[in-house]
């Protein structure tokens, strides 16, 4: 269900990325000004990533991922409508909370839906998700961008993220940050108490070699 909510995402960000540099230039800025911006962003994204974490144990995961993608959304529809370099500095802050809000929801949802011993499953298909998306979106942005132009596959990108939103809005679960799954139930865990962990007493100091 996560995957499926932001698969379009993902794909569009192997769309715009592939050729957001090549916007960038076509508006006048340099490879240092263009370095910069990217800074922008994830230093934007550094410094709001905690935050966006306390936001979603507080209000629930759901929430702050589909906030996360709606941001995105008006990130992509904002490189289609500026004019001049500049104006991308606010947009790329956006863009870099963005990132932080999607990292920290979707990996605490993972937590709480998937039981503890098949999270690693579970993250592995995350992760392979992540990279269909890129396998798919930097040839489509090339095509797209070559035919209809920069600003028009930008748009095209905030109608799929939208896509992606209504999905999340009806697939999702709250994910509140409850108890995951068997191993995580407080019944499963090793009770607070005096007696050691291992079952013969501590281990031997006079192991062999010693």
């Amino acid at each position: 269900m996560v995957c499926a909510a932001i698969f379009p995402l993902l794909t569009c960000s192997g769309i715009v990325y592939t050729i957001l540099s090549l916007f960038i230039a076509a508006l006048g800025a340099s490879k240092s000004q263009i370095g910069l911006l990217y800074t922008c962003g994830a230093l934007a994204g550094a410094i709001t990533s905690p935050l966006s974490g306390r936001l979603a144990d507080r209000w629930g995961r759901k929430p702050v991922l589909l906030g996360s993608m709606a941001l995105f959304a008006g990130v992509f529809g904002g490189f289609a409508f500026v004019k001049e370099y500049t104006e991308l500095f606010p947009i790329m802050i956006a863009e870099g909370t963005a990132w932080g809000g999607l990292g920290a929801s979707v990996n605490a949802m993972i937590a709480d839906l998937v039981p503890q011993q098949k999270r690693g499953t579970a993250l592995g298909l995350y992760n392979a998700t992540w990279n269909l998306g890129w396998i798919i979106g930097p040839l489509a942005g090339g095509v797209l961008s070559d035919h209809l132009g920069f600003r028009t596959t930008f748009l095209l990108c905030v109608g799929l993220i939208s896509v992606g939103i209504t999905l999340g809005a009806f697939l999702l679960p709250q994910g509140d940050g409850g108890p995951s799954g068997p191993g995580d139930e407080p019944s499963a865990r090793v009770p607070a108490t005096d007696t050691p962990w291992w079952p013969q007493g501590p281990p031997s100091s006079s192991a062999p070699g010693r």
